[in-house]
C-alpha cells in the first residue's frame, strides 16, 4: 500500500448481498483495488461478534474509511451501527485522550430505491439524503474526521444495468481519487453529493 498517497479501507455492510441487483455489481469496482481494503462486515461477523482490537488496528492503518451500505429505514444496517457502538470506543477514537482517528477522512457510499426526486424538504421523504446521514456526519466531527458529501446511488429498483455500471465506474474513480489524493476536496463540499459533478471534483479528469 505504501506506494499509494492514501490506503483507503471500505467498510461494507450488506445483510441480504444475494439479493442485491445494485451493491452486489457496485463492489465489484472496487474490492480488489491496489492500496483499497475491502471489508465485508456481514462475510466477517455473521454472528455479529465483532474483535474490537482487531477493527481498531485496521483503521490505524487507513487514511481514507468508507462506509458502504443500502440506506435501511433511513439509517446504516444493524450490524454497521454495531460496529459502531463497539469499535468507536471512547478514550480511543474520541474523548479526552480519544484521538486515534484524528485528521482521517469519512465517506459514506450508499444506494437507496428512492428516486432523487423524493429527497427534498417538499417532497416525499422530507429531506435531502445528507440530511439523512447526520449521525454519521457527526460521528465523524466527534472523532476529528472530515466528513466528506456522500455518493449516492438512486432509484436501485428500476435503474438500468448499463446505469449501475456507470455508477460502478464512478465510484471506481471516486476511490482512485481519494487514493491517490487527486480529488478537489473544496468543490466536493459544497455539492449535495459527491457524484453530482465528477468533473468538477475530480482534478484533470478528462471531459
Amino acid at each position: 500500500m505504501n506506494e499509494f498517497k492514501k490506503n483507503v479501507l471500505i467498510i461494507f455492510a450488506h445483510p441480504a448481498l444475494q439479493k442485491s441487483r445494485v451493491n452486489s455489481k457496485l463492489i465489484k469496482y472496487v474490492n480488489d483495488m491496489q492500496g483499497v481494503t475491502f471489508h465485508d462486515l456481514y462475510e466477517i461477523y455473521p454472528d455479529f461478534h465483532i474483535n474490537v482490537a482487531k477493527e481498531q488496528a485496521q483503521l490505524l492503518k487507513h487514511d481514507i474509511i468508507v462506509f458502504h451500505h443500502p440506506l435501511f429505514w433511513f439509517s446504516v444496517p444493524a450490524l454497521l451501527k454495531e460496529w459502531m457502538d463497539l469499535v468507536l470506543e471512547h478514550m480511543w477514537a474520541y474523548g479526552r485522550k480519544g484521538s486515534a482517528l484524528k485528521g482521517k477522512k469519512l465517506l459514506s457510499v450508499i444506494t437507496t430505491g428512492g428516486r432523487e426526486s423524493l429527497f427534498s424538504e417538499k417532497a416525499y421523504n422530507r429531506h435531502p439524503v445528507k440530511e439523512f446521514l447526520y449521525p454519521v456526519a457527526q460521528t465523524a466531527y466527534i472523532c476529528g474526521m472530515d466528513y466528506l458529501p456522500p455518493f449516492v446511488v438512486h432509484g436501485t429498483h428500476t435503474i438500468t444495468q448499463e446505469m449501475i455500471a456507470a455508477h460502478g465506474e464512478d465510484y471506481k474513480e471516486i476511490i482512485t481519487a481519494l487514493r491517490d489524493d487527486t480529488i478537489d476536496l473544496e468543490k466536493a463540499a459544497e455539492m449535495p453529493r459527491l457524484n453530482s459533478d465528477m468533473n468538477d471534483v475530480l482534478k484533470g479528469r478528462k471531459l
